[in-house]
């Protein structure tokens, strides 16, 4: 029977992060709807509040955390990242989630697999870069890895475009793909623009649309927009309902349902819609 935390980390659909910094902002980030709360030791603190943020974050992690508690280390190419990585793997209780940034290839992996050891953390690599890119299926199909997050932030820097969802479509459309190759999920960037909601609402839909699973968001404010975004409609399930109950009806057969052709890839894009509503139920 799963553990709550391992359902969680298959059934979340908004991870909000929190300056690592600010621990008055996560106790509050806890109080909130977020499915998962992201403590951010790297972007979010400046270099010289690296070492009390990690202090400040292990302490929390012992008094206070619960299944819902992420935390983002630095990249694995920084002192600051591979004191992070010892730190969690010596505390007493280590987060449920574990986010490695920067990314590019499964040997990275391999190193923070060996130093967690005995510790049960299921590992979130950032894919930021274009050579992160181009190994998100060996990436993905690393030990731990559940979840894979597409880092637009510093891929747009990278590309010398905009954190915009046509400059980036190919790289998140091959992004996805890699995630499906390696049977993971795929978590896309947060929307940077805090108070565009609209902006938020059609960004997010086109994210489900072209296959993640969930989305990282930075302000509680942000949490309901995506949340409904990945819920399914009444509509949506009810006419999966009636399409997967034909299709069993019909012995598996090729059938015209609604003025749809239905067969096995098809159903299986609902079945895949219900499974959602499912995992919603008990997350």
């Amino acid at each position: 029977m799963p553990t709550e935390s391992a359902a969680l980390q298959l059934a979340f659909r908004t991870l909000l992060f929190v300056p690592g910094n600010r621990m008055d902002r996560v106790a509050k980030a806890h109080d909130s709807a977020a499915d998962v709360v992201c403590i951010d030791l790297e972007d979010a603190v400046p270099a010289a509040d690296k070492d009390a943020a990690r202090e400040a974050v292990l302490a929390f992690l012992a008094s206070a955390a619960t299944g819902r508690t992420a935390v983002r280390i630095n990249g694995l190419r920084t002192r600051a990242g591979l004191r992070d990585l010892l730190a969690l793997a010596g505390a007493p209780r280590c987060p449920s989630l574990l986010l490695v940034p920067m990314v590019e290839s499964a040997a990275e992996l391999a190193i923070v697999d060996a130093v967690l050891g005995d510790a049960v953390v299921s590992v979130v690599p950032l894919v930021e870069t274009v050579e992160g890119l181009e190994a998100v299926r060996a990436i993905g199909s690393a030990p731990r890895v559940d979840n894979v997050m597409f880092g637009g932030g510093d891929l747009s820097s990278q590309l010398g475009v905009d954190l915009a969802w046509e400059p980036l479509l190919q790289a998140r459309s091959q992004f996805v793909l890699g995630c499906v190759a390696a049977r993971v999920r795929a978590i896309d960037v947060p929307y940077i623009h805090i108070k565009d909601e609209a902006g938020l609402r059609e960004e997010t839909a086109r994210a489900r649309a072209l296959g993640f699973a969930a989305k990282a968001v930075i302000h509680p404010a942000q949490l309901a927009p995506v949340q409904e975004a990945f819920q399914p409609t009444a509509a949506e399930l009810a006419r999966a309902r009636a399409a997967v109950e034909a299709y069993r009806q019909a012995g598996g057969r090729a059938i015209m349902h609604d003025g749809v052709m239905l067969d096995e890839p098809i159903v299986r894009r609902y079945e895949s819609l219900l499974s959602l509503d499912n995992e919603a139920d008990h997350a």
